[in-house]
């Protein structure tokens, strides 16, 4: 069996979506012991228990949830037929299992400019783990973005069309210009991509004609354009490339946590 801290690690550095559940409390007679630990993956695949049965199988299923949401959970537990009757619970024991999102969103940037810079840093900061995706190998070192966890170097095409994207990924599209930001997104568009935020840095008037390309050459649907939020950024009135950061970030922030 995996271990669940070495488990916990590789998750977390991969950006994979999970949830911990821990016995923090036990009274009386339980299947299972205060710290044991049951670590559910967003696939459905886990590492551990709580003791088994259908306790874990109600912890599991919390689990999940907590995963979706990113809510902590306190669940209690009474074993025996008085409350679960239906399960035929008899140890006669009280358990208590705290449930916590082991969830680090990932935060995908195509583009290594001067706004990629200051969104990385403090999406960092704000528990994003950032990829950045570039196609000039001398704008994706670790010297300029120390606070990235990946580089990727490549054509914007294809690396739009070959990076792992899941529930939990954000986008943020600030190439160098249009035809940077236009191929990122028929990629994605192809793929038929489905990131939890997805933003492209730009006017409106820029919106409209890169959108009007994009579906009369490249057939991209309005209905998946309509999801793009652009401009990005919350409306605070950011002019410098930190202010326009903090703008971007902070609607991340607002789609993880409201949306």
């Amino acid at each position: 069996m995996a271990d669940i801290f070495e488990e916990i690690v590789r998750l977390r550095s991969q950006g994979i979506p999970a949830a911990l559940a821990t016995i923090i409390n036990t009274k009386g007679s339980t299947p299972g012991r205060e710290t044991m630990r049951l670590l559910v993956c967003e696939d459905g695949s886990f590492v551990g228990t709580v003791g088994g049965g259908c306790l874990e199988a109600e912890v599991y299923e919390a689990a999940k949830k907590v995963i979706a949401d990113e809510k902590t959970q306190t669940l209690s537990f009474s074993l025996n037929d008085f409350d679960s009757p239906e399960n035929g619970l008899i140890c006669g024991g009280q358990v208590t299992i705290f449930v916590e999102p082991l969830t680090q969103p990932t935060l995908l940037i195509f583009g290594g400019g001067h706004i990629s810079k200051a969104i990385c840093k403090i999406a960092a900061m704000a528990g994003f783990r950032v990829e950045i995706a570039e196609d000039r190998e001398s704008f994706a070192s670790k010297e300029r973005f120390p606070e990235a966890s990946e580089l990727h170097v490549g054509g914007m095409a294809e690396l739009g069309g070959s990076l792992a994207i899941g529930p939990m990924t954000y986008i943020v599209v600030v190439t160098r210009g249009h035809k940077g930001d236009g191929a990122v997104l028929a990629a994605l568009a192809a793929r038929e991509a489905k990131p939890r935020y997805l933003g492209m840095i730009g006017s409106k008037v820029k919106r409209g004609v890169l959108f009007k390309k994009l579906r009369e050459e490249d057939g991209v649907g309005k209905a998946w354009l309509d999801k793009i939020k652009s401009p990005v950024g919350l409306a605070i009135g950011a002019r410098s490339h930190e202010e326009i950061a903090v703008a971007i970030v902070a609607e991340m922030i607002q789609e993880r946590r409201q949306g």
